[in-house]
């Protein structure tokens, strides 16, 4: 089962680190926030159009290790559509998974998110995974200042 979910997370992350989602400069977003990892050279520009509190298009542009790329696009999958309370709860969730504060993974509330899970055996890529996420974070705070990993 184990060797099962490694190989999914393998090949979920190279197809979206070759084939990342919404990989644009979004035209008229409402939030844009700049995300960096220094340890490791990640940099991200992410993007949301908002109606409301709803999250209506994400988007992203940027470069980085396939960790990285693979964790912003998936992330920008899953979060159109959603409320800001419920891209807060998926930030929580995801963090708490990829930094293995939660052992067991809920596949239910994390979706296809989960494939990310086993970044948390590797303590030095955790923060490639969750830079996209704590962007997000500061997006839904409508913050402008850069993020950093540091």
């Amino acid at each position: 089962m184990f060797d099962d979910l490694r190989d999914l997370y393998q090949e979920v992350i190279f197809d979206h680190n070759r084939n990342p989602r919404n990989f644009y400069v979004m035209e008229g977003a409402d939030r844009k926030v700049e995300g960096f990892n220094p340890l490791c050279g990640d940099r991200l520009t992410l993007f949301l159009k908002m109606d409301g509190d709803k999250i209506t298009d994400a988007s992203f542009q940027g470069s980085g290790c396939a960790i990285s790329t693979a964790s912003v696009s998936l992330m920008t999958e899953v979060v159109k559509g959603k409320t800001e309370a419920e891209a807060e709860a998926l930030f929580k969730q995801f963090h708490d998974m990829t930094t293995g504060k939660e052992e067991e993974v809920n596949l239910e509330a994390i979706g296809k998110l989960a494939v990310l899970a086993g970044v948390r055996e590797y303590p030095a890529r955790v923060k490639c995974a969750t830079l996209a996420w704590h962007t997000l974070d500061a997006a839904l705070k409508n913050e402008q200042e850069s993020i950093s990993t540091e």
